[in-house]
């Protein structure tokens, strides 16, 4: 039954399977489901978490994406875009020139009073961003990229995942 019911609906949760068979008079707990699938050669996965987006979020995206829409190409090359807090290490790795611009994610560090206050003496430009954006960060399908090629090969250690982190990283093409 466990079978038959996750390959009619893959998006079946353990929990649905459990109360399936709790009301069919059969008691069983999450992990013997999902042992009895992984021994079928079926595997469970999570739902990737995204941001709530609130109205006014979205409409933050779509006033981005129209203002944006007609932008030249050369008009992002100067864009640098940060992912949490390693915009440091790239900054200083880019020895950052007059005309960058920096696009963050308005997390609450980056908008602090003294972070904002460092990038106007630092000369930064800052690009106006919506809040719980990810998907506009093109930044973010990069590391995805990077993590999906790194798994692939299985580092056993921290050098063998420094080096091939950079390896894989040297591989994505730049367009």
């Amino acid at each position: 039954m466990i079978t038959r019911t996750v390959s009619k609906n893959p998006r079946t949760t353990r929990g649905d399977l459990v109360n399936d068979l709790q009301r069919a008079g059969t008691k069983v707990t999450k992990a013997t489901i999902g042992n009895t699938l992984r021994r079928q050669g079926l595997k469970s996965c999570s739902a990737r978490r995204v941001p709530l987006l609130k109205p006014v979020h979205v409409q933050a995206h779509l006033k981005f994406a129209r203002e944006h829409l007609d932008d030249a190409e050369e008009d992002w090359e100067n864009v640098i875009w940060s992912d949490e807090t390693r915009i440091e290490l790239f900054a200083r790795a880019l020895k950052l020139k007059r005309g960058w611009v920096l696009q963050h994610d308005n997390d609450p560090k980056h908008t602090a009073r003294a972070t904002k206050e460092w990038l106007r003496k630092k000369h930064f430009k800052v690009l106006e961003w919506p809040s719980q954006s990810p998907d506009l960060n093109p930044i973010e399908n990069l590391w995805r990229e990077l993590k999906v090629r790194v798994a692939q090969r299985q580092p056993q250690n921290i050098t063998a995942l420094e080096e091939i982190c950079m390896e894989e990283w040297a591989k994505i093409p730049a367009t």
